[in-house]
């Protein structure tokens, strides 16, 4: 009897072993923090790639526009504050937003806001077109206003509208 109940036993550590546990594998997260002096991600031949890129792209210009937030907004239909709403920007006509006083050098122009100016403004803003009242100056590096611009890109434009 007393060999049945260690065989007994035996088979049923057996057993439980075979079953496993009942804890579930931990989940482990990770985290992709890029070097500042990493390149930016580049075009590659995978859509799912690039649009991943692309949005890494489009959240970084996010984070980046949070210092541009104490005068722009980027919401359709919303006031504009110290300075005009960039919500459609690209395709607009620079000046040209209905409500919003611009200075006498951003109504002067006739250019359209394309990815390629809004880059040399974001740059140099009275460089650009000098007499601008722009108060933040420029955004010097050249990765955070990439980023701006695939930010504001992403947002509707006139384009689309």
């Amino acid at each position: 009897m007393r060999n049945r109940a260690i065989l007994a036993a035996a088979l049923l550590t057996v057993m439980m072993t075979a079953c496993g546990s009942s804890e579930q594998p931990e989940v482990v997260e990770q985290i992709v923090v890029r070097d500042r002096d990493e390149p930016a991600p580049t075009a590659t031949s995978d859509p799912a790639v690039e649009d991943a890129g692309a949005v890494d792209l489009i959240a970084m210009g996010e984070d980046a526009f949070q210092m541009c937030t104490a005068c722009h907004v980027v919401d359709a239909g919303a006031r504009s504050t110290a300075g005009p709403n960039l919500h459609g920007v690209l395709g607009r006509v620079i000046g040209d937003l209905d409500g919003y006083s611009y200075s006498d050098a951003l109504t002067a122009s006739d250019a359209v806001w394309d990815e390629e100016n809004l880059d040399q403004f974001l740059a140099d803003p009275s460089g650009y077109l000098p007499g601008t009242d722009m108060l933040a100056g420029a955004v010097r590096d050249d990765e955070a206003r990439a980023a701006i611009i695939a930010y504001l890109a992403s947002k509707p434009t006139a384009f689309d509208e």
